[in-house]
């Protein structure tokens, strides 16, 4: 799928579960899902969040910019900062660097829960209230939404490699795909504008 119905669909799936579960439909609640439901796609050099963060959108570059972002990290950390927690951190931008699309953690099971975790850990640490929700919302719509897809991810890695999808899936990147995206969006759209009395109160 792309970037934007992945961005469309968290902020549809924040606004049908707050009030249900302890999440707002907020500037900042909204914001949190658009980036949690992109980081998946990080493994991605073309990406919507790699788009505005790698200079050349390739491969090479993905690798490259990755790798060195993982190994300054180690260095802060081990120098300045002495929080074993967060070379967790460079370990999740080393598998990032050396992976391909939909072939990894990130679209995994185990990625959803790192993800999980780390929101955990920053929101108890620096009392961001219910982070861990929001996170789980975009990252795990993410995965969800790609497993309608023809080519599936990977849930299980890195215990299997196999990618799994639902019975009823498509080409995201055919006229039909982009047509079914297009309409999931545009009923999201009317859904969300049919929430608004209620979630804003």
């Amino acid at each position: 799928m792309s970037g934007k119905t992945h961005l469309g669909i968290g902020i549809i799936t924040l606004a049908a579960l707050c009030n249900k579960i302890p999440v707002k439909f907020n500037y900042s609640g909204i914001i949190i899902v658009s980036i949690a439901s992109m980081l998946p796609d990080i493994d991605h050099p073309k990406s919507l969040i790699n788009k505005y963060s790698l200079l050349n959108k390739t491969k090479h570059i993905k690798k490259f910019i990755y790798f060195i972002l993982g190994l300054i990290i180690i260095y802060i950390n081990f120098t300045y900062i002495h929080k074993q927690v967060l070379y967790i951190a460079p370990l999740l931008l080393f598998t990032v660097a050396f992976s391909n699309h939909r072939q990894g953690i990130t679209h995994s099971l185990c990625g959803l829960i790192i993800a999980a975790s780390v929101s955990s850990y920053l929101g108890l640490k620096y009392n961001v209230s219910n982070l861990i929700y929001y996170v789980i919302i975009g990252y795990g719509m993410h995965i969800i939404c790609d497993m309608c897809t023809k080519m599936g991810v990977p849930l299980l890695y890195p215990f299997k490699n196999k990618k799994y999808k639902f019975f009823l899936n498509f080409s995201s990147n055919s006229k039909w795909g982009k047509a079914i995206e297009e309409f999931i969006l545009l009923i999201g759209l009317m859904y969300v504008i049919y929430r608004l009395p209620v979630i804003l109160v």
